[in-house]
């Protein structure tokens, strides 16, 4: 979360969110949409571009929207509504 979170340098935040967006697990998506609801509307723009580019990477990912579905059953509020937000990303819907 720190790293996504990262205050001093906006890269950080943008390789950790394409890396976990490559890994695609539940966890690892969750962790993604827990910083989105955390993060101002800069470091968010940030991570979108590192989900953007592990979905636009040559190697397979995982489908995020799909487990965006699954987040949004999370029972935290705050990481459904970013879930949805991550699955916008994906130009598909939760």
């Amino acid at each position: 979360m720190g790293l996504l979170l990262d205050v001093e340098d906006t890269a950080v935040a943008r390789h950790t969110a394409e890396t976990l967006a490559r890994v695609g697990t539940l966890a690892a998506v969750r962790l993604i949409a827990l910083a989105v609801a955390r993060a101002d509307d800069s470091r968010v723009e940030w991570m979108q571009t590192g989900v953007h580019d592990a979905l636009a990477g040559p190697d397979g990912v995982p489908d995020v929207a799909a487990v965006c579905g699954q987040l949004a059953q999370d029972p935290e509020e705050a990481v459904c509504l970013a879930a949805a937000e991550i699955s916008t990303w994906t130009d598909t819907r939760c």
